[in-house]
């Protein structure tokens, strides 16, 4: 299991999203989706997983003559550790300024608002009835 707090290289984020699409998986595998994105030589890929094995950002399993990779953190860990991390470095750890920021500085469609509004409203309802509870 990866800990809580890790932090992904932009390497590292290309290979997980590799092995998301494709795991259980060899480094072979992950070597040809990357080398079809970035140019990777299977060296490079192969030296990045076994690092990220040491840092228990991905799990390996023997299997014949065969190492299969598998990750050891969902995409929605990855995104919300980076989001954080994100928020801390550039907002002092705020979550509310930094949507703020995101919603008055990009271009949100009228349906992207919909869409928001919808889901703060649901969380309040949910929040409501665990309270009740």
């Amino acid at each position: 299991m990866a800990r809580l707090s890790f932090e992904l290289f932009e390497s590292e984020w290309a290979i997980l999203q590799a092995v998301w699409e494709c795991e259980p998986c060899a480094a072979p595998t992950v070597q040809e989706v990357l080398r079809e994105r970035k140019g990777w030589a299977y060296a490079t890929v192969k030296t990045l997983m076994d690092r990220m094995v040491r840092k228990g950002l991905l799990k390996t399993e023997r299997m014949r003559n065969l190492y299969v990779y598998r990750s050891a953190v969902t995409r929605a860990e990855a995104q919300r550790n980076e989001l954080l991390k994100t928020a801390e470095r550039a907002f002092n750890g705020a979550l509310t300024p930094m949507v703020q920021f995101l919603i008055e500085g990009k271009g949100l469609s009228e349906e992207d608002y919909q869409y928001l509004e919808h889901l703060i409203q649901n969380r309040k309802r949910e929040k409501a009835t665990d309270r009740k509870r």
